[in-house]
């Protein structure tokens, strides 16, 4: 069905080949058009562009292939958890109104409330 292409990058004017494999690929995705940049250069292209977007990054096929999606670290508070009062740290940032539970005691007090409303912390 697919056989390798050969083309010319717009970038840098070199051949690349577009294998059999990468061509049933950018089918089985939908993809209607072929890939104008050689490796070398989408792999320079997508560097450039995630140099300006704080460090997350998403990988398109091409390149390393590896299709991971990278978060920026997540900050977390330390805490101490209003039940058991274990030190424990949460994504958000405490305030002193509101009560704080580790993962061992959240999880309990989620499924006492129907489990009908997503990550409530009460």
């Amino acid at each position: 069905m697919f056989s390798d292409k050969t083309l010319t990058c717009r970038d840098c004017g070199t051949q690349f080949v577009f294998t059999e494999s990468e061509q049933a690929f950018y089918a089985e995705k939908g993809f209607t058009n072929e890939p104008g940049r050689c490796a070398d250069c989408r792999a320079t292209r997508k560097a450039q562009r995630n140099a300006g977007s704080g460090g997350s990054s998403y990988s398109s096929y091409g390149g390393s292939g590896s299709g991971s999606y990278q978060r920026a670290e997540r900050q977390m508070f330390p805490a101490i958890c209003s039940t058991c009062g274990k030190a424990t740290q949460v994504p958000f940032e405490p305030r002193l109104d509101k009560p704080v539970y580790c993962s061992d005691c959240f999880t309990p007090r989620e499924r006492s409330y129907g489990g009908s409303g997503g990550n409530r912390r009460y």
